[in-house]
């Protein structure tokens, strides 16, 4: 068998229309921390202790296209892990109040039978993003 040579994610970069608005829905819907800013770029990293994420401005917001699964090879959406149930529940009430953000479903077993629940919303911006229980 052959061991991983890699060790996690060590950052995720996400282009987004407006770095400010993403910076808030990370920080006040999520409780994240702004690491480091970097205006010339422009670029915001944020983080909530173990994920870091670089938050990327695009250059032209108003030609911006949303991402098409169906369409555009990229990423689909972003997964975050929650402890638990209970946890899931309160960042379900958390987003789904902040402004702009988009809910996809609310929390829901991942699978029929499945104790690992999730919701998907689009964050500001529309990033799809997912928030989901360990799988057991």
């Amino acid at each position: 068998m052959t061991t991983a040579l890699t060790q996690g994610a060590h950052h995720i970069g996400l282009a987004v229309r407006d770095v400010a608005e993403a910076r808030d829905f990370f920080v006040d819907a999520l409780g994240y921390r702004v690491t480091a800013e970097r205006p010339d770029y422009p670029a915001i990293f944020v983080t909530d202790g173990a994920t870091l994420l670089t938050l990327w401005q695009v250059a032209d917001p108003a030609s911006a296209r949303p991402f098409d699964r169906r369409a555009h090879v990229g990423l689909h959406h972003l997964a975050l892990k929650v402890a638990d149930l209970d946890t899931l529940r309160t960042v379900f009430a958390r987003v789904q109040g902040h402004l702009g953000v988009s809910i996809e479903f609310d929390p829901e077993p991942i699978r029929e039978g499945a104790t690992t629940h999730h919701f998907i919303c689009a964050m500001p911006g529309g990033l799809r993003i997912e928030f989901a229980t360990p799988f057991a």
